[in-house]
């Protein structure tokens, strides 16, 4: 796409074109939040727009505009980013050289078929937590503890301490989280491939943001990053290169375009049926596997 079409009101900004292309135009040291969910080139077919780059191509493009995200996250920002098994270890490496890892999270979920039959099939996502500043960058703490099932859970007291009480019935979450996947029929759902759930994106947005501040998603995709900052009180940015996608920002966050009402009302739509699944599963037929993903 040689051009950029934007969509906005005072807090959120969607702009529908190439993600270099749209970051050139974020103001450098501009944003305090950034949650990267690009394409993983392992086949999946978003609404026409296939993965297919040659590996190394992929990874020069990655580099690129991490790069560019470096570039326009302020110096206390923070920076998630995830993708696949396959690719972290190469992101992860290239991150390090300007960024500090301040945390290596997995998102674990749940698994609605059987897996790969000759390894072990994958049932969890790896998340960077990547920031400017170690010693200074936005953690509320406060805003995302879960409960503590320890100690808490069974009244056990805490003899280290003077005087001894019991554990703490709270506590920060780990670096393993279990949120389960969006299914079609949760109110949340989205005709999107890889939308991943409000829940992921709230402990994020709550912990590594404050109200006002500005979030952006490079790869809005279903828009959940951008709809969940504004229910938060943040700002958003989201960058989006396919247009029914663009669409489904725009009803979520209510902003103004030159869409009828029709063009944008939630149509859902099984995921299912993505051909993405239908090529892989015949790629492992052809390979000799049995899989069913």
């Amino acid at each position: 796409m040689s051009s950029l079409t934007h969509f906005r009101d005072n807090s959120h900004h969607i702009i529908h074109g190439d993600v270099l292309q749209s970051l050139s135009q974020v103001q450098d040291e501009s944003i305090d939040l950034i949650f990267a969910d690009p394409p993983y080139n392992i086949g999946k077919d978003f609404d026409g727009l296939v993965e297919n780059w040659d590996e190394e191509e992929f990874l020069s493009w990655c580099y690129e505009w991490i790069d560019e995200c470096y570039r326009v996250l302020k110096p206390n920002g923070t920076f998630y980013l995830m993708n696949s098994t396959e690719n972290m270890p190469f992101l992860d490496i290239w991150c390090r050289k300007n960024f500090f890892i301040r945390s290596r999270i997995v998102w674990s979920y749940d698994s609605s078929g059987v897996q790969a039959k000759k390894f072990y099939g994958s049932m969890y996502e790896p998340i960077l937590m990547l920031v400017k500043d170690k010693n200074n960058y936005t953690f509320n703490a406060n805003d995302i503890l879960i409960e503590a099932k320890t100690g808490a859970k069974r009244g056990l007291i805490d003899y280290r301490k003077n005087p001894p009480q019991p554990y703490n019935t709270l506590k920060v979450p780990g670096n393993v989280w279990e949120f389960s996947r969006v299914r079609f029929k949760m109110e949340e759902y989205e005709n999107h491939p890889t939308q991943k759930p409000e829940a992921l994106l709230e402990r994020i947005i709550r912990a590594s943001s404050n109200e006002g501040d500005t979030v952006l998603d490079p790869f809005s995709g279903s828009f959940t990053t951008c709809a969940v900052a504004k229910r938060l009180g943040r700002k958003s940015i989201g960058i989006e290169v396919n247009q029914e996608y663009v669409k489904m920002g725009i009803r979520r966050l209510e902003l103004p375009s030159h869409y009828g009402e029709d063009e944008l009302i939630k149509d859902k739509k099984r995921k299912t049926t993505n051909s993405s699944k239908k090529s892989r599963m015949q790629l492992d037929v052809e390979n000799g596997e049995s899989c069913i993903i």
